[in-house]
């Protein structure tokens, strides 16, 4: 596919249906009219034909919005061809949502409605009453994770609010299933009180076996997460944050092993400090990395800055950047080992990668246009990621979220602690064999069901022994391998 600076031709899709004259030669004029418009055309369709008329729905691919209606106009301008109507093969695909609740056991006869419901149900509930223990395994609550959201910093998208994160809460229900046979159901919260999202957790935390909050801006969501992770008795995952530090980690496990290096003896700057970029730091701090320095808009932070700070910058730059380096983005790359990006477009010119250690990694993670285009990267960079699809080795937060569930859920773990997450990264590294790594294979592709799998033995193993799975281990294998 070929690509241009901000990204591939074909990243833009559109329907046309279009009714169009029975006579010889029409559809060449059509695809002619697509192509001089840079079109590529991905299927042709044909749902009604008479002696007189052709119905046609064309799916094109073009660059952008623009020349998507720069396209229909020249077909509205083509004789003998009417232009029917046009639709985005994306909306489409979202008509209705994406997910439903289906019943597990059939409701077939009136036995059947006194066994699932009045009067046998009471007789379920009496038992969860006596001991609520019982509710992991007699309801969905063993097998339910709520994905709750405000909206306020919805990837690539920002402050969109509730409705608008909406469909994107449903695609990570989706994909729980999918990957993880896990039931996620999207909350999304009209408030943006912390205070106020903490409580509404609380109230329908009994429901379900675990949060993963999502999509909620910083500084807020560490409070938020940190209220509740004291005040649950059920796991409170903030995948911005740790599903990010973990597919990092896994990406940086293999790059070592091809660059020859250790983690201790790294030094990393860190383009974005928000919520992904403080909780991966954290946790690459945690794994032995000792020189790390995190730059905002306003530069390097360091110990004793007073511009640009809130109470999250603080903690980063008092336990970050050991020799209080001050100075740009660029400046402090010179010498460092691995960039990473999760903040915006472009900040990292291509050049200054020369500046970096031998063989430098580069995961410019920012969506959708990265820190750096890794075709201006190529001539400095050994290694280069990016959050793409389009690219070689994305980093992902899907090979985490769906297998860690599924193991916390397995194990009945209280919480979701540093070692439970290094074993996810370290079983989403160990996807990838000797035999497969390569500069451009440093991470298993998003579809890999093998991830999920390996990363849910992996985080119940680890749960188990670090003491905080509530649940027999025996009778969690038993049931998992049965499902």
């Amino acid at each position: 596919m070929k690509k241009t600076d901000d990204g591939p031709v074909g990243a833009y899709s559109l329907v046309v249906r279009l009714k169009i004259k029975n006579v010889p030669g029409m559809l060449a004029k059509v695809t002619a009219a697509i192509g001089d418009c840079g079109g590529s055309i991905g299927a042709i369709d044909a749902p009604e034909i008479t002696s007189s008329i052709v119905i046609r729905d064309i799916t094109v691919s073009v660059r952008d919005e623009d020349d998507g209606q720069r396209m229909v106009e020249a077909l509205k301008r083509l004789a003998d061809v009417r232009v029917v109507h046009v639709s985005n093969p994306i909306f489409l695909a979202h008509l209705g949502g994406k997910i439903e609740i289906v019943g597990k056991k059939p409701l077939k006869t009136r036995a059947d409605l006194s066994m699932f419901y009045t009067p046998g149900v009471a007789e379920v509930s009496l038992a969860i009453w006596h001991d609520p223990l019982k509710a992991y395994t007699l309801t969905i609550k063993g097998n339910t994770v709520a994905i709750v959201t405000d909206g306020t910093a919805v990837l690539g998208l920002g402050d969109i609010g509730p409705k608008g994160a909406l469909p994107v809460m449903e695609g990570k229900a989706l994909l729980f299933k999918e990957f993880g046979g896990v039931d996620a159901f999207p909350i999304c919260l009209d408030t943006k009180d912390p205070d106020e999202i903490v409580r509404t957790v609380k109230y329908i935390a009994p429901a379900f076996g675990g949060i993963n909050l999502e999509d909620i801006s910083a500084p807020r969501c560490f409070q938020i997460e940190e209220q509740l992770r004291a005040e649950l008795d059920i796991p409170v995952f903030h995948d911005d944050q740790h599903g990010t530090a973990v597919v990092i980690m896994a990406a940086l496990i293999n790059a070592l092993k091809i660059v020859g290096k250790r983690l201790e003896d790294l030094k990393i700057v860190f383009s974005g400090i928000g919520a992904a970029g403080t909780a991966t730091t954290r946790f690459l701090l945690a794994a032995g990395v000792r020189n790390i320095i995190g730059c905002d808009r306003a530069g390097a932070l360091y110990s004793g800055r007073k511009e640009h700070m809130d109470s999250a910058k603080k903690w980063y730059a008092e336990n970050t950047n050991p020799d209080r380096f001050q100075g740009t983005l660029v400046d402090a790359l010179r010498g460092a080992d691995v960039f990473i990006g999760l903040s915006a477009p472009r900040v990292l010119p291509a050049a200054a990668i020369a500046t970096m250690a031998r063989d430098p990694i580069i995961f410019a993670l920012a969506n959708p246009t990265p820190e750096v285009m890794p075709e201006e990267a190529a001539p400095y960079a050994r290694i280069m990621a990016t959050g793409r699809s389009d690219y070689p080795n994305q980093i992902n937060n899907v090979l985490c979220f769906p297998g860690l569930f599924r193991g916390v859920l397995d194990s009945r773990a209280r919480e979701i602690n540093e070692e439970m997450k290094l074993a996810a990264a370290q079983a989403i590294a160990d996807v990838v064999s000797k035999r497969q790594l390569h500069e451009d294979y440093i991470i298993p592709t998003v579809c890999d069901k093998r991830v999920a799998r390996d990363v849910a033995k992996a985080v119940a193993t680890a749960a188990y022994r670090t003491h905080v799975a509530h649940r027999e281990r025996k009778a969690a294998y038993r049931e998992h391998a049965g499902s």
